[in-house]
């Protein structure tokens, strides 16, 4: 593909923006949990896991949010799950978890997962605080294993490799820009394979993080999941409900992932969502007198291409030493497309640009990368890469690559650098060390109880069409919502959020489908 698109959920800046409106409380002591435990009967051979008491307490010391996590007054601890549930006396893994208590009568915990894959978990408890739900549930965050404070964790490149990395064109489809590509991507691979071990990248994958989730379910001594995800999160929601299809009392998912759906298919349709954010952002840039792109919103795409496509040349120039290449602008804009929060930010990256000035992009590049000021990353883009390495099967024919390539650029021209040639390089999961354990297919879901879907018509990485799916497909109900951005639950809109939290508290979806 000429970018590289991901399914991302929750961006991090949006969840960190509700910390302004907390009432912090203070940090929390250390305790604990005293819950009664899940009389949910568990194999013998498991049930050290399910039975592990939680040492809540502050969250200073859980990565870069966990500061933010202790003001808010949310606690944090942590827990043990087999590396392997095949061998539950072998390695573990420590998973990293976050909670805001219940402050009214508690009718149990809400577990959250902010989508990625990659992403932590850990400060999306932040986006409830305050609300109705966080009164009469606990709001439980985790990172997934491998990801952001768990251990293990998933690691490929050093932060200089990645800064070295995102400067490289990946865009030459010549037969040397694809060889040169290709032999990234196995080098890669390689050093995941090195530097994070085969026994975790084998079980890093949905399949063993729904396993973990029900455990921790049990930790948290609730006989029924309640759930809340985001993109990929729905991805977990809906694997969780096919291998624990009775332990569901409440499922919202929003910015859904169709299990029905081929990778690659599924990625034709985010370049289809991206461009239609594109247009909508080009129409709205078009009235304002400092768009960069113009006042003709048809014109909108060569001027863009004007803008960028020299730094294929020549990276523009930043404040910071690095530069902004091709890659990052590209990054940076897809960052600014996934909700129209964004779209003044990116707006004036486009203008600052124009200018000779890559500084915005960057920063917006750097946002969608995980790269923190002090130069380093979190893991996100490692574990993404292992977690869909792993879930997906993947292209492995040169020739299907290229056909890839030319149909991303045709759907989404305004990602067309111009340089298609109908090849294209196998990507990083071609040379996987560790099998591929997905396939699109139906859920089987006997006897699940009612879940809510919610979609929004608007958003770039999970399509609308997708959400009407997966609510067919688990025979649960569907909330829409009219907008441009990827996710919505609380979000703050009150026509979502109050369908949201009646179900959640009441177990009874709509008599028709709200649109919002």
């Amino acid at each position: 593909m000429p970018v590289s698109t991901r399914v991302r959920s929750r961006r991090l800046s949006a969840v960190l923006a509700a910390v302004g409106a907390l009432v912090l409380a203070g940090c929390a002591g250390t305790a604990t949990d005293e819950r009664a435990p899940s009389t949910v009967a568990v194999p013998e051979e498991l049930a050290q896991f399910y039975r592990q008491g939680v040492e809540w307490g502050d969250c200073g010391g859980f990565g870069v949010d966990g500061p933010i996590l202790a003001r808010s007054g949310a606690q944090c601890g942590r827990i043990s799950v087999p590396l392997d549930y095949d061998d539950p006396d072998g390695p573990t893994a420590t998973l990293a978890m976050s909670r805001i208590e219940a402050d009214d009568e508690r009718i149990g915990s809400i577990l959250v997962n902010p989508g990625g894959p990659g992403a932590s978990g850990l400060s999306t408890v932040l986006a409830a605080a305050g609300t109705e739900l966080a009164g009469q549930f606990d709001i439980v965050g985790f990172d997934p294993r491998g990801i952001g404070s768990s251990d293990p964790q998933v690691r490929c490149l050093t932060a200089a490799e990645t800064d070295a990395d995102r400067a490289v064109d990946d865009g030459d489809r010549s037969p040397e820009g694809i060889e040169a590509s290709e032999k990234r991507n196995r080098e890669y691979a390689q050093l995941c394979a090195e530097r994070t071990g085969e026994d975790l990248l084998a079980h890093v994958g949905t399949a063993d993080v729904v396993r973990d989730m029900d455990v921790i379910r049990g930790v948290l001594g609730d006989d029924s999941l309640n759930f809340l995800g985001y993109s990929y999160g729905t991805r977990l929601g809906t694997v969780y409900a096919e291998t624990f299809p009775d332990r569901v009392r409440a499922m919202v998912l929003d910015g859904a992932i169709d299990p029905e759906q081929d990778p690659v298919e599924e990625i034709v349709l985010q370049a289809e969502g991206f461009q239609k954010a594109f247009d909508e952002f080009a129409a709205d840039c078009a009235v304002r007198s400092d768009c960069a792109l113009g006042n003709d919103p048809a014109q909108a795409s060569a001027r863009f291409h004007q803008i960028v496509d020299p730094l294929i040349a020549e990276p523009a120039g930043t404040t910071d030493p690095r530069g902004l290449s091709y890659r990052d602008a590209i990054t940076g804009v897809q960052q600014g497309l996934y909700s129209s929060a964004f779209w003044g930010s990116l707006r004036g990256g486009l203008s600052s640009l124009a200018d000779g000035n890559g500084d915005t992009l960057l920063r917006l590049a750097d946002l969608y990368e995980g790269r923190e000021d002090d130069g380093t990353y979190s893991n996100i883009n490692d574990a993404f890469n292992a977690v869909r390495c792993v879930d997906d099967q993947p292209v492995t024919e040169r020739a299907e690559a290229g056909e890839l390539d030319m149909r991303f650029r045709q759907t989404a021209p305004f990602l067309d650098d111009g340089r298609g040639t109908g090849e294209a390089p196998l990507d990083v999961c071609a040379f996987w060390p560790v099998p591929a354990t997905g396939e699109p297919h139906t859920p089987d879901v006997p006897g699940l109880a009612p879940v809510l879907v919610v979609s929004t018509t608007g958003d770039p990485a999970t399509p609308y069409q997708a959400g009407v799916d997966l609510a067919r497909q688990l025979g649960g109900a569907l909330v829409s919502f009219d907008g441009n951005q990827h996710t919505v639950v609380l979000d703050g809109i009150p026509c979502v959020d109050d369908v949201v939290t009646r179900y959640f508290i009441d177990v009874e979806v709509p008599e028709t489908d709200p649109h919002c």
